[in-house]
């Protein structure tokens, strides 16, 4: 990958650490996270020239996996995401993972891991680069805290940076994600963490700022005097396919629409920020938003699970096999009506929609109706 032809680096402002020597450790390397988002999301990043040629990526788990068992299971995914790239891309990607067992709050399985890094580190180093550590936390909630423990234990680089990426949900409810926040406090300061929503990732939803701020035509025209309302929805046309263990304990408000969807929200309706390159700005402005939006009435809520087909070729949600509990009455659908009170949004009704098993994929639709009369 590292040859003359990719230099998209160059112009991205990337020159700080692309001569260094990474090592990122994917926690939870086993999971569905891991093999549909991390590892494709990584394969574009290599293949577009962000990741330094001395790159190392070691996949964790608790299961028992071979490098070769890693790299089938990733494969169909990594080509999805980036179907052009050359086979030798594919290659040198794949010669950059390996996978490695262990349980996730064990400091003693992790520095294993560590320890085997550190090899490779310091033969990659030389005499001049840093070594910078990154662990994608791919892993559920409720082990972030033993991970961390462990991670600043063992894993901490002393030549260059370490950073946790964790992944959304970030605890349950308000109270478990303050106290999340707090097991972490006690290991490392909030530069070292970093907090992902993947879905703002997507591209409809990273073209929503140039969209709005980038052009003089669509901004006054973005308010209550033209726009009677707007759809937000995230509609899948499969089931949870072996997830509804996982699933069960979130349903869908909680897998989608407290966070996905609201961000998506957020980015559409919020104020103009500062500058839309300052992550600071548009963090302020989503803050200021999200306070203006009033308490959401049960009249204007609606709730569901999908059945199997009546043909049987489709199962229900209660047929999925991981599914323990048989009577669940967890939302797989749910539709609820926003309403911001402030003054460019005002009367405008917001309505958002996330769903799976529907007959149709949105993965973000956004209808604005009598946008000009």
């Amino acid at each position: 990958m590292m040859n003359g032809d990719h230099k998209e680096h160059e112009i991205h402002g990337v020159e700080s650490y692309i001569d260094d020597v990474l090592t990122v450790v994917v926690i939870g390397a086993s999971g569905d996270l891991a093999k549909k988002k991390t590892y494709p999301a990584l394969y574009t990043l290599f293949v577009k020239g962000f990741l330094p040629e001395n790159t190392k990526i070691y996949g964790y788990a608790r299961s028992k996996k071979t490098d070769k068992e890693l790299h089938e299971r990733i494969t169909p995914f990594l080509k999805k995401e980036q179907p052009h790239a050359e086979e030798q891309d594919m290659k040198e990607f794949l010669e950059m993972c390996v996978y490695r067992r262990g349980q996730y709050g064990s400091a003693e399985d992790l520095g294993k891991v560590v320890e085997e890094a550190s090899k490779f580190e310091a033969k990659a180093k030389g005499n001049s680069k840093k070594v910078n550590r990154l662990f994608y936390f791919a892993i559920p909630p409720s082990v972030y805290a033993d991970v961390a423990a462990a991670i600043h234990e063992v894993g901490i680089s002393k030549e260059g940076f370490t950073r946790m990426i964790i992944e959304k949900p970030f605890g349950h409810d308000l109270d478990s994600a303050k106290e999340l926040s707090k097991k972490l406090e006690k290991h490392f300061t909030e530069e070292y963490i970093f907090r992902i929503d993947h879905y703002l990732g997507k591209e409809m939803v990273q073209n929503m700022l140039v969209l709005r701020f980038g052009n003089v035509f669509f901004e006054p025209l973005w308010n209550n005097k033209y726009i009677d309302c707007v759809y937000i929805s995230f509609k899948e046309p499969f089931g949870t396919e072996g997830r509804g263990g996982y699933f069960d304990n979130n349903g869908i408000i909680r897998d989608v629409m407290q966070n996905h969807l609201l961000q998506a929200l957020a980015l559409f309706a919020m104020e103009p920020p500062v500058s839309i390159d300052d992550g600071g700005s548009v963090r302020n402005e989503k803050t200021k938003l999200l306070k203006s939006i009033q308490p959401i009435k049960l009249s204007e809520v609606v709730v569901g699970q999908y059945v199997g087909s009546k043909d049987g070729k489709k199962p229900g949600y209660k047929d999925d096999e991981t599914l323990k509990n048989k009577d669940s009455i967890t939302p797989t659908f749910c539709s609820a009506v926003l309403r911001i009170c402030n003054q460019r949004w005002d009367g405008v009704p917001f309505i958002m929609r996330a769903g799976k098993a529907l007959n149709q994929r949105k993965v973000l639709r956004m209808n604005c109706k009598r946008f000009l009369t």
